[in-house]
């Protein structure tokens, strides 16, 4: 019994803020009457069970394991947030030290400090996040706007727990709350990347339909304020460092265009929305809608980065749906050719993979990413991560 049929006359009131009394009885009374057991509901592929107070929580035999088991996920299906309210976005890289000395003091004698490419990521060792100065998280803003994709190692930051790593996020923009995705408890603006052990290899549902396990995107863009400077932190993986994540510099792909077809693309503007239902094959059934006001927002197709002033493709496969004012075969033929330009320039990519302690800091803004299916999913393994969202500006060019 998956969760759609085990609840599905719940779903109306969980859309509703706040829940009445008489509700929140009729939804527990439908959770007691229509589930006959704890392992038989599934949330996103993961096998739930439900506690005392109607909280559905990962079950313990496929969490006993987990290194961190406090960033397990779990859903409430009383919690509702508002909608997501818009503010003035003030990027902590404007204050930063052009030199960057805050962050990379000269007196730090174990930092070791290397660009993967010239223009686009680099890897950090020997700085922990964690106990940055609020000067330091300013020049961090900006070294990661210049950069694009940061990869720090050795980072103690899922060891302080989801409250810490919650408050650490607050410094760069109010934090984004997933409108469906399960999150740690008491900590609903950390979003969960999470796989759990299965015997059902996730690479079978997606290669029934699909050639690769590709998923070219950039976060939250349906939202009017997308993300900014994000924090993605490794807690467990496949062997190997595997569940990789690549990385698309959107700067320098925009530089690659002709200075004709830019000034034509600087012209449109494209609608992102996150469509329903919101999962895909290799994901279970969604369910919990903790939040609505997510319908999706018209955004520029090139958008110019507030901090460093550079123009960037702003158009991602998963979410951008369409170019306004454009006839479908119109628009379909920019955006296919924008995607391809992507993810054909190798030379514009890095691949990351995952060690513990390891935390990618990327700009949302001037960034595309996708996970990679680049290990053995027939032997089960539990690929779990966290993502810490600021939102920043309203994109403009």
């Amino acid at each position: 019994m998956t969760i759609r049929s085990a609840a599905q006359e719940s779903i109306e009131s969980f859309k509703k803020s706040p829940l009445s009394s008489e509700e929140i009885a009729r939804i527990k009374h439908e959770i007691d009457t229509k589930t006959t057991g704890p392992s038989n509901l599934k949330l996103l592929d993961v096998e739930v069970g439900v506690d005392s107070n109607y909280i559905f929580n990962t079950l313990p035999k496929e969490s006993s394991d987990a290194l961190f088991p406090d960033f397990l996920p779990t859903w409430d299906p009383f919690e509702k947030y508002e909608p997501l309210e818009e503010f003035k976005h003030e990027d902590p890289g404007h204050k930063a030290d052009p030199y960057l000395q805050n962050l990379f003091p000269k007196t730090n004698q174990s930092l070791q400090k290397t660009d993967l490419t010239p223009n686009f990521g680099s890897e950090i060792d020997g700085l922990q996040l964690s106990s940055l100065s609020p000067r330091a998280k300013d020049d961090l803003a900006l070294y990661v706007a210049q950069r694009g994709v940061v990869i720090f190692r050795n980072q103690d930051l899922a060891s302080k727990g989801p409250q810490f790593a919650t408050e650490f996020g607050k410094y760069f923009g109010p934090l984004h709350i997933h409108p469906t995705s399960g999150a740690p408890k008491d900590a609903p603006a950390l979003h969960l990347v999470y796989r759990p052990k299965t015997t059902d290899p996730p690479s079978k549902k997606r290669f029934a339909k699909h050639t690769n396990g590709l998923f070219w995107h950039t976060d939250i863009t349906y939202e009017k304020q997308p993300a900014g400077t994000t924090f993605l932190a490794y807690l467990e993986g496949p062997e190997n460092g595997a569940g990789s994540t690549i990385y698309v510099d959107q700067v320098q792909a925009y530089k690659r265009l002709s200075p004709e077809f830019q000034s034509i693309l600087e012209k449109l503007s494209a609608l992102h929305k996150r469509l329903e239902p919101i999962y895909d094959e290799t994901n279970g059934e969604p369910f919990f809608i903790r939040r609505e006001g997510y319908d999706g927002y018209v955004h520029p197709l090139v958008r110019k980065h507030p901090v460093t002033g550079e123009k960037s493709l702003f158009i991602n496969q998963l979410l951008t749906l369409e170019i306004v004012g454009l006839k479908k075969q119109e628009s379909d033929a920019i955006l296919n050719f924008l995607y391809d330009h992507l993810k054909s320039s190798v030379d514009l990519q890095i691949k990351t993979t995952y060690k513990p302690g390891t935390v990618v800091v990327f700009d949302n803004r001037v960034v595309g990413h996708t996970w990679v299916f680049d290990w053995d999913d027939s032997k089960p393994s539990r690929r779990h991560l966290f993502r810490i969202t600021p939102r920043a500006e309203v994109p403009s060019l």
